[in-house]
């Protein structure tokens, strides 16, 4: 083997572990809300971002505490979509917030690539419309006689930038030197994906005008989906994951599916290399907590049921006291009484 393959290999080896630690700015939702990103020092100590990151960080002062809300929002919709499966994206005290699984090619990665992605355009987005960023407001363009014969008007979001800076931010260590390993073609898509989730569902708010509560003018503009909705159109094409392969098509590397006979994945779709692990087994190196101790459902025969969540190993059933709020009542005025009712419920849990 030539001293030339062998030096080509540990590039490729480095670019590709380089890109698929591109997420390690999640680590930022660690970060204490006392935390001030108020100088550009505080760039320099903040951990997980890449140098281009902190640069980013340096001329975008004012954007960070959104990015900061963005990472917070991504981990809390992960563990909300992934609540019920073996996997339920939990996070660890490690840079690597959510374990090494988002450093292997799988489609539970393509997810948190999506989601996060989504989640910074969210938070940029809506700093904007509230008046927190000197950089950006409303969106102006969106102006005039609407289709309906309504009047647009009113505080449109600026998507568009919300979407510039998560291209800028999220995509930038993808957009270097590795761009054309097939992480790094793997992770730009999922980015996109995202994205559109956001962009290809906005939604027309509209206000009526005139006397007595009549609609002689309407006022409209556009805003962005409730971001629990973005996490479920992600979390469907979860479920609908292409499994993809890089090919050369002319002087282009692309993902293509691996499966010829699948149909080729749009851009709103996500893409993976690799399969998933049965995440059944505590993994402590790849940060894989196992599913033993996690609740399951005895009656479901879904993933969130006891035979699949449990791999199989059987589960506890414990008698546990619930305390409920019950026999409320009005009172004027004006506030609600309620009583404390104890019941016994079963739990069960996987060995």
């Amino acid at each position: 083997m030539s001293p030339e393959y062998l030096l080509r290999s540990l590039l490729m080896l480095i670019l590709a572990l380089f890109s698929a630690n591109a997420s390690n700015w999640l680590y930022l939702a660690k970060l204490s809300s006392s935390g001030s990103i108020s100088e550009e020092e505080a760039c320099e100590r903040l951990r997980g971002l890449a140098q281009r990151q902190v640069q980013i960080c340096k001329r975008n002062l004012e954007v960070m505490e959104a990015v900061r809300g963005g990472a917070r929002l991504a981990i809390h919709e992960c563990q909300h979509q992934f609540r019920n499966r073996r996997w339920n994206c939990s996070t660890l005290e490690t840079q690597h917030i959510l374990g090494r699984v988002v450093t292997q090619g799988t489609r539970e990665a393509a997810f948190v690539y999506a989601i996060s992605s989504a989640s910074v355009a969210f938070e940029v987005t809506r700093a904007c419309s509230s008046g927190d960023l000197q950089k950006c407001g409303c969106d102006r363009n969106v102006h005039g006689p609407g289709p309906d014969g309504f009047q647009w008007s009113g505080c449109s979001d600026n998507i568009a930038y919300g979407v510039a800076f998560s291209a800028s931010f999220v995509d930038v260590r993808e957009r270097g030197k590795g761009s054309s390993s097939s992480r790094a073609l793997m992770n730009l898509h999922n980015n996109e994906a995202g994205r559109k989730a956001i962009l290809n569902n906005m939604r027309v708010e509209c206000k009526c005008h005139g006397v007595s509560g009549s609609c002689e003018v309407k006022t409209c503009w556009k805003a962005m989906p409730q971001f629990r909705k973005v996490g479920n159109i992600l979390k469907e094409k979860f479920d609908g994951a292409t499994e993809v392969e890089q090919r050369k098509v002319g002087t282009s590397r692309v993902l293509m599916p691996r499966n010829p006979q699948f149909k080729p994945h749009t851009d709103e779709d996500l893409v993976y290399l690799d399969p998933s692990p049965d995440f059944c087994d505590r993994d402590a190196r790849s940060g894989v907590l196992g599913t033993a101790g996690r609740l399951c459902n005895r009656t479901s025969k879904a993933i969130d049921g006891c035979e699949l969540m449990c791999c199989g190993r059987g589960f506890r059933t414990e008698q546990v006291e619930v305390v409920d709020r019950c026999s409320c009542r009005f009172h004027w005025c004006c506030y609600v009484r309620c009583k404390q009712c104890r019941r016994t419920a079963e739990t069960h849990a996987c060995r």
